[in-house]
């Protein structure tokens, strides 16, 4: 069963529950009215009739029903005497006896008190009260014809079971409109996901749904699909630019395989070269391989975040690159300490100073400046290009004048894809004085005192 019809049930239980037991709740309650009224109702004409005033017991034409042709149906209650020894005289009304049980006779003998009892007599049901005169004057008893009184009960509880089977079919109707109205969304929503599945399209557009729960469902999926189809496409550019990155490096590779089968016939300078060139291809091609998973995988986002402070992950990645590249790194910190995971930060700041050592061919030291959530690092080289400072942080991208240089032009890429999981930018531009600035920001800081740090 599908949402809508098990959405209608639910409705048409609830209301027809409802109704049910407000009905039996009002009948019950209305039924012992009635039977209480009609038990003081025979009280007063017992005393009525145990003085003397016997016209309660006389004919009335006003009760008389279209249908009743008995002259008897004109008064529907009957009065008899009872002795102590159980004998019994009418009274008037209708001419009929009502039995005498054990306790009417213990009534009569009593010097006070009354009991009420249901009896049939012929075809009619009656309510009779006994009622005790005392004096050994015996019991007087009174009844009431109550089938009319039952008819009227009937044609009640008939009443509200018509009353609770409409409410029921109203409940289920309102249920279905409700249903229809909540489940019409996620119908949609539904055929948008099926086929997405079917057809693996991340494109389609999902209709706005308002701002209740459905609504904001329907909102979050649309843009789970605008950010599905962006990953599709970073994908599938990474993947083109992967390939025409790596189709250098293995045509260069396969050109030396195929020279290394002439390896006997070269020259000893020749066979360095050879194998110099084909063991700085490898390392180019590993080194590409590595940027590439780690940009197509985010392993730099894995690690769960904290408190870091970047004075010491600048002095992490200075230590690195001068025990790699020999180069002194100038650290200028203060203590600002952000919302991070150490290792991507760290991998961030690393990337920027390989990318200026390999920049910057002089002997002077390579600088970085922490200050308030902002990492730059400076170096002396020739400088960025400015129709290149937009594009310097997109993958595979290196400048006309650096493509002879080493590196798989994914380095500024990663540092971008890390600031941005990090609330923060990259920027780029010339250093004063020749060379270039080249960071990025943090937008998470804790709050700390700036104090000054320097390292060399």
């Amino acid at each position: 069963m599908n949402l809508r019809g098990r959405l209608v049930i639910a409705f048409a239980a609830v209301g027809g529950g409802a109704a049910i037991i407000v009905g039996v709740l009002s009948y019950q309650t209305a039924s012992q009215r009635v039977w209480n009224e009609l038990d003081r109702t025979l009280l007063t004409s017992a005393s009525e009739v145990s003085t003397g005033a016997t016209q309660v017991l006389a004919p009335n034409e006003l009760t008389r029903g279209p249908q009743d042709n008995d002259h008897d149906e004109a008064q529907p209650m009957a009065a008899q005497a009872v002795a102590p020894d159980g004998a019994v005289r009418h009274l008037g009304g209708r001419p009929i006896a009502f039995p005498v049980r054990p306790a009417d006779r213990a009534l009569a003998s009593a010097a006070g008190g009354q009991d009420y009892a249901d009896t049939t007599v012929g075809p009619d049901d009656y309510r009779v009260v006994t009622v005790a005169l005392g004096g050994g004057r015996g019991a007087l008893q009174l009844g009431i014809d109550v089938d009319e009184t039952r008819h009227v009960l009937n044609d009640l509880a008939a009443r509200i079971t018509m009353v609770s089977a409409a409410v029921l079919v109203a409940a289920a109707l309102l249920g279905w409109l409700i249903a229809r109205q909540i489940t019409r969304r996620l119908v949609r929503l539904m055929r948008v996901t099926e086929e997405v599945s079917a057809g693996g399209r991340f494109d389609i557009g999902v209709p706005p749904g308002g701002r209740d729960e459905v609504g904001r469902l329907a909102t979050s999926f649309d843009a789970m699909l605008a950010r599905l189809a962006d990953a599709r496409a970073d994908q599938e550019r990474l993947v083109q630019d992967a390939a025409h990155e790596l189709r250098t490096p293995l045509t260069s590779l396969r050109t030396n395989a195929s020279v290394l089968r002439r390896f006997d016939e070269l020259a000893p300078d020749a066979r360095r070269r050879l194998l110099a060139d084909v063991d700085g291809e490898t390392r180019e091609l590993t080194h590409l391989v590595a940027e590439l998973v780690d940009l197509a995988t985010h392993e730099y986002d894995h690690e769960e975040a904290g408190p870091v402070a970047l004075a010491e992950v600048a002095e992490r990645a200075a230590a690195r690159v001068r025990r790699r590249s020999g180069r002194p790194v100038l650290v200028d910190a203060d203590a600002t300490t952000v919302s991070g995971r150490p290792k991507g930060l760290e991998r961030a700041v690393s990337n920027l100073l390989e990318n200026a050592v390999k920049f910057d061919a002089g002997t002077g030291p390579v600088e970085v400046r922490v200050h308030a959530g902002r990492v730059t690092v400076l170096d002396r080289g020739p400088g960025i290009p400015e129709e290149d400072r937009a594009r310097v942080f997109d993958r595979f991208h290196r400048a006309a004048d650096a493509r002879s240089l080493p590196g798989s032009g994914l380095g500024l890429a990663i540092v971008r894809d890390i600031a941005l999981s990090h609330g923060g930018t990259v920027f780029a531009g010339p250093r004063d004085g020749g060379g270039a600035e080249v960071g990025f920001t943090v937008g998470d800081l804790l709050p700390d005192s700036h104090r000054g740090h320097a390292g060399g």
